[in-house]
């Protein structure tokens, strides 16, 4: 998902001596680089050169079309150095390229698929913001033409300014209702242009188009059989639909005010993000459904010895719900071809209402020399889509057993000599079944189909007949058929591969441009930043100026010499400048990092001193350590400590302009070198002193806790009495 107002600047594309520019880059050159940068191209997918509207657009555009060879538009540009056509589809391929890097560098992931949104239910292709700035461009245009004597469709350069000012007039009349000025400088020939216009002006002018807002709200009254007291509440969405005058017209058809709490450039592009989370299985997200429909109607058509020679059938009609599948029965000898095609061209956008061509292949008769029967799946995918999926022949195989008769779908159809399917008026004449995917499983499963009336007629009429007592078993064999797929400017699967290679070599060329200008960048930066802190601060670290002459030499390089060179060079000659700048760094990184190396040693070395007096003192802590060793820890401080000293009074007497006495690495090498030396010696732990053991006393005739075993203890009253008991003959009374 891209944001509204980075998915704008997105949709450009602009081609370079070397690279192309895509997104940003490419919309600011809009106007340096008019012939060649493209925008607007989405509305010419599907359509001819010589299609009206393709014809209409070209006198607005700014950037030329070509024909293809297929007969499709293409738009011709100089890319390196070469004039070049592309097709509607590698334009886009080349936006959705952008996108997808986009997308993969902020989930830092990568991006396998996508989710491309279509067209409403209701809506008009010729109603948009791009029309209103079409409308305001006509009028300046004509405006000038009297005002100033200026021919502004001549010149490209001044069309694309007419075009980005004529944009910002227009939103900012949605916010202002007062006069608001148009000022262009040295907009043709050196002339300065200015005008000024206001929204009931401007509203005025557009008065047809705010007319076409009403039908398409009508239209999807009716497709969704709703009235407009069944909307609980209208949400806009789009950029145009900031305009007050589109708002009034929507909320005067409902009667109700239009709620904008969507973000209007978004809400696209947040949609599809949701519809990637429902297809992802690594998202989770609320339980809902969703139907998809089948815009326009769709129909086949086939050739046939009855009736005209032609017969057809609407296969999915509109408004059908999507993904769906369906079967159809036909009975063929030979191979045969279908047509599928939208019945209703005046509601199409397009002019040809043609989907494409389809041919089954290797149908033969049956063994007796009858008709086979062919099954052919046609399919809308979840895609809207139209494809003639899959075809199968049904093959007869008797045996030789004899047995009861049975009914049999083929011993009806045998009964019935069914002919071809010829005609969309005769139900008689073909079988529909339909799959409507409702699990994964229950999609495919089309040799259960369901009879259409016409069947179940010739199943009745069947049971009219006298029954036969004996008839061959039958069996039947199903052959998967081979289909010749032909859609409407569907490209070529060379031409696909052909596109597929040549975006290769585009998107290499660019990265090889970019690592170039990279390059190119990487010395600019250097010579600017080097220069800055030469003359603050590196200034002390400085010992001579020849770093200083060659910044100076290689700036002027950049705009004379190397304003074009390869990425080589660049490389070669940043080293050549570090070379000399790198040891200025270091002296610099030098003085700011030892005083801390310094002070971390020195931290050490007291710790270690105050341990060896703590000893000397006979302090509990450290008396079981043995002397030899923290004399040797005594000798490793003193040494360290004349070290550190000599070289602090040599660097203290050393210019900062010169390679310094000692450096860090050298000082932290030093305290890792008494650490692991005195470390180990002041932190061993004392002994540990074991207490004497102390002897068992006589163990008491009975169990001493008498809680240890209370079922087995008697109570002190029970006690008593028993040892009364016991005692009696062995006393002498008195």
């Amino acid at each position: 998902r891209t944001s509204g107002s980075a998915l704008s600047r997105l949709t450009c594309v602009s081609f370079g001596p070397r690279n192309r520019s895509i997104g940003a880059a490419a919309k600011s050159q809009m106007v340096t680089n008019c012939k060649n940068t493209v925008q607007g191209f989405k509305r010419f997918h599907g359509r001819a050169f010589s299609d009206p509207f393709v014809q209409n657009l070209k006198s607005s555009l700014v950037y030329d079309l070509s024909q293809m060879p297929s007969g499709t538009t293409g738009i011709k540009v100089m890319y390196m150095e070469e004039e070049k056509v592309f097709s509607i589809e590698q334009i886009t391929a080349m936006l959705l390229t952008k996108l997808k890097e986009t997308a993969e560098s902020a989930l830092k992931k990568p991006v396998a698929d996508c989710v491309i949104s279509i067209l409403a239910t209701a809506f008009d292709p010729e109603m948009g913001g791009k029309d209103f700035d079409e409308r305001l461009v006509k009028h300046f245009c004509e405006e000038f033409a009297v005002k100033y004597k200026l021919d502004v469709k001549s010149k490209p350069r001044a069309l694309v300014r007419l075009y980005q000012e004529c944009e910002k007039l227009k939103k900012l009349m949605s916010a202002n209702s007062s006069d608001l000025p148009l000022n262009i400088e040295c907009f043709m020939n050196d002339i300065d242009v200015s005008s000024k216009l206001n929204r009931a002006q401007f509203e005025e002018m557009c008065a047809d188009i705010l007319a076409r807002v009403e039908p398409p709200l009508r239209s999807l009254l009716e497709q969704a059989h709703l009235k407009k007291d069944d909307i609980h509440a209208v949400e806009i969405v789009g950029g145009a639909s900031r305009m007050p005058a589109i708002k009034e017209r929507i909320n005067k058809f409902f009667g109700k005010e239009p709620s904008t709490t969507l973000n209007a450039d978004e809400a696209v592009a947040r949609g599809c993000a949701l519809q990637c989370a429902i297809l992802s299985p690594a998202f989770k997200v609320r339980e809902f459904s969703t139907t998809d429909v089948v815009p326009f109607p769709i129909s086949l058509k086939w050739n046939s010895a009855a009736e005209d020679g032609v017969s057809d059938c609407e296969v999915f009609p509109k408004n059908h719900a999507s993904p769906f599948s369906k079967v159809l029965t036909f009975y063929r000898r030979e191979p045969f071809s279908l047509e599928a095609y939208y019945n209703c061209p005046k509601e199409l956008p397009y002019p040809d209402p043609t989907i494409g061509q389809y041919v089954i292949q290797k149908v033969i008769p049956q063994a007796s020399g009858e008709s086979s029967k062919i099954k052919v799946k046609v399919r809308v995918n979840i895609h809207g889509i139209f494809s003639v999926s899959s075809a199968s022949l049904v093959e007869v195989q008797k045996s030789e057993e004899e047995e009861e008769s049975m009914d049999t779908e083929h011993s009806t159809e045998k009964e019935n000599e069914l002919p071809p399917c010829v005609s969309n008026h005769s139900q008689s004449k073909m079988q529909v079944d339909q799959d409507e995917q409702k699990t994964p499983g229950t999609g495919e499963q089309e040799n259960e189909e369901k009879k259409t009336s016409a069947e179940e007629g010739r199943q009745e009429k069947k049971s009219d007949q006298p029954p036969q007592a004996k008839k061959a078993k039958v069996k039947t064999k199903v052959l998967e058929l081979p289909i010749e797929n032909n859609p409407q400017w569907q490209l070529a699967n060379d031409m696909l591969n052909l596109f597929v290679e040549s975006e290769g070599k585009m998107i290499m060329q660019d990265k090889l441009e970019k690592e170039r200008n990279d390059a190119k960048n990487y010395v600019e930066e250097y010579v600017y930043e080097m220069r800055d802190k030469l003359h603050g601060i590196f200034e002390k670290f400085v010992n001579e100026n020849a770093l200083s002459l060659k910044l100076e030499d290689t700036e002027v390089w950049l705009y004379e010499d190397g304003e074009d060179q390869p990425k080589q060079v660049y490389i070669d000659k940043l080293v050549d400048l570090k070379s000399l700048g790198q040891p200025i760094q270091d002296r610099y990184t030098e003085f700011e990092e030892r005083p801390k190396a310094f002070d971390e040693l020195g931290r050490q070395l007291q710790q270690y001193m105050k341990i060896v007096e703590a000893y000397k003192t006979k302090e509990e802590q450290y008396d079981h350590l043995e002397e030899a060793e923290v004399q040797k820890v005594d000798r490793m401080v003193n040494d360290v400590m004349i070290w550190m000293n000599s070289k602090m009074n040599q660097q203290s007497k050393q210019s900062l302009a010169v390679e310094p006495v000692v450096k860090t690495t050298e000082i932290q090498a030093k305290t890792r070198e008494l650490f692991s030396t005195c470390n180990p010696i002041v932190t061993k732990p004392k002994p540990k002193v074991d207490l004497p053991k102390e002897e068992n006393p006589s163990e008491p005739n009975g169990p001493v806790n008498t809680q240890e075993n209370p079922e087995a203890q008697p109570s002190g009253t029970e006690q008593a009495a028993a040892d009364g008991a016991e005692a009696k003959p062995d006393m002498d009374l008195d």
